[in-house]
């Protein structure tokens, strides 16, 4: 295979942190390269600085694209065209050409050409008409890249076939699931006819039966375009499963290279053991909640018990689960525990020092009480995604402190939410938007945390996370209780990370608790239908 891409010697820094730190790396042309790595490890500025779209000002070294370029009409393709004729120019040769896109302008028109060959899909950013419909979606592509094509409707069709999506092509693009959404990205991408594809988490939020479809929509169209391609992930078997060669990134850092199985193997090692610490002691109940009932009345079904007189007690500084499928009562169990819903019937308490707050019953001197104590960190978050980190963490919470204060103790609890010193300091004057997704999810629990509760409910904690950020996050809930003594109460359908996590859990099933225990002994009792959703889900 001929060489492709050159890294040399490619550092990249930002705010005097080196986000790249002395990158080499060549890569072949057609061929698929894995990159491993936490969340914040430098993936995604790679693969930007890759894309060369952006120009960046303190960066060093060289990236080299090894290019057949047609010196009559500027077309680019992969070095393997060199020598053969140009396909818009019959009577031009293709000549060997390198650009290096370190030094190049971004406004450079090689560059430029270049650029358009290369095709991206980004993690959790979908690039769509969201009110258009899917076949205009791509059928705008033609335009955006400047070709006016009479054919883009037929050649639109041919392109959602390819990725499988032609059966979906009058639906309203917002209207799409994730995976859905990721096809038509790739759809649009396609257009470009490209010789390389940049694939950023593209399954990174996808349960696993919607990734594999992904995964293999997105091989059959670099198989069937001969594109090279750089795919990251936090999944190691999809690094395993679809890479010719992976890297493992750490700080900026290539830490092993070579074959996946390998590769991977080295990741894994990094995440370690979670150690519960089983000598943490738990006291005396501090919620207690006795045939707790929640009616509704629908119009289809009548009426509808969402909790169906379920009794349990949650421990102060135990992290107690409440576990079950889609509609087993869990959320709104977690609801009524906040006093954000009404029960039917039967009593909720929360003790706040020596006493017992009824949350059944609204007002400042009585269900207020307790609410100002409590926390609860919902699975969308509650950042501010046009504040800095700072900001987040103090005035936009109401957090009334001096500035100086306010920093230390935002650094304080965001070392106990799970950054170390150095990684809280470099974050603060950031956005949300420049943070990983596990690096957001410790923010948001930094959040909570640093309003002080003493009861923290969350809610999906883990949703559709990769292995790696749920370690991380069980990491830093741990943390938080062993040096907060924090009491938390988890509802999920993770069966993995509540077994990793909780002390004792709640299995509910048809809005009633049919077990209570250690989380291996209540989730052996689970149904074979209900391990395959949780399955599905996690």
């Amino acid at each position: 295979m001929a060489l492709f891409i050159e890294i040399k010697n490619l550092v990249l820094e930002y705010e005097g942190v080196k986000v790249l730190n002395n990158i080499n790396l060549n890569i072949n042309e057609g061929e698929v390269v894995g990159i491993l790595g936490r969340s914040g490890a430098g993936k995604t500025v790679l693969m930007h600085v890759l894309r060369g779209v952006e120009e960046y000002k303190n960066i060093s070294g060289e990236v080299i694209y090894h290019l057949a370029r047609c010196d009559k009409c500027g077309y680019i393709e992969p070095p393997s065209k060199i020598g053969q004729k140009c396909p818009t120019c019959d009577d031009a040769i293709m000549q060997a050409h390198d650009i290096d896109l370190v030094k190049l302008h971004a406004h450079d028109s090689q560059r430029k050409e270049t650029t358009k060959r290369i095709a991206i899909m980004l993690q959790r950013t979908f690039a769509l008409y969201g009110d258009e419909r899917v076949i205009v979606n791509v059928m705008n592509s033609f335009t955006e890249i400047g070709h006016s094509n009479v054919d883009a409707l037929s050649k639109a069709v041919e392109l959602l076939d390819e990725v499988q999506m032609s059966h979906r092509m009058m639906h309203i693009a917002r209207d799409l699931s994730g995976g859905e959404k990721q096809r038509v990205v790739l759809a649009r991408q396609l257009v470009r006819n490209p010789m390389m594809l940049l694939a950023d988490e593209p399954t990174g939020t996808l349960d696993p039966k919607t990734a594999k479809i992904v995964h293999d929509v997105i091989m059959n169209a670099v198989n069937e375009y001969n594109m090279t391609m750089v795919i990251t992930s936090h999944w190691s078997e999809v690094v395993e499963h679809l890479a010719d060669k992976a890297i493992f990134l750490e700080d900026g850092k290539i830490v092993s290279e070579g074959d996946p199985v390998k590769v991977s193997e080295d990741f894994m090692k990094l995440v370690g053991k979670i150690e519960k610490h089983a000598d943490v002691i738990v006291g005396e109940p501090i919620i207690k909640v006795e045939n707790l009932v929640k009616k509704y009345i629908s119009v289809d079904r009548g009426v509808v018990r969402a909790v169906n007189d379920i009794s349990f007690d949650v421990k102060e500084g135990e992290i107690f689960g409440i576990v079950g499928v889609s509609g087993a009562g869990k959320t709104t169990t977690s609801e009524i525990l906040m006093g954000v819903i009404q029960p039917t019937s039967g009593n909720v308490e929360v003790r706040i020092g020596d006493e017992w707050v009824d949350m059944t019953v609204p007002g400042p001197d009585k269900r207020g009480r307790a609410t100002k104590y409590m926390g609860i960190l919902h699975q969308e978050y509650g950042l501010y995604p046009h504040r800095t980190i700072i900001d987040n963490l103090t005035e936009s919470i109401g957090l009334d402190l001096p500035y100086e204060l306010g920093v230390r103790k935002a650094l304080m609890t965001l070392e106990t939410a799970g950054f170390t010193e150095n990684k809280a300091k470099s974050i603060l004057s950031k956005m949300t938007d420049e943070l990983s997704e596990g690096e957001r999810h410790r923010v948001a629990l930094t959040q909570i945390l640093i309003k002080e509760p003493k009861i923290t409910i969350m809610d999906e904690p883990t949703g559709t996370m990769d292995p790696i950020t749920k370690i991380e996050v069980t990491k830093s809930i741990l943390k938080a209780r062993e040096e907060m003594g924090e009491t938390f109460v988890i509802v999920s359908h993770d069966m993995d990370f509540v077994i990793e996590v909780c002390d004792r859990i709640a299995l509910m099933r048809a809005a009633k608790i049919v077990d209570i225990g250690e989380p291996e002994t209540v989730l052996s009792e689970l149904t074979e239908d209900e391990r395959t959703e949780a399955a599905e889900l996690s």
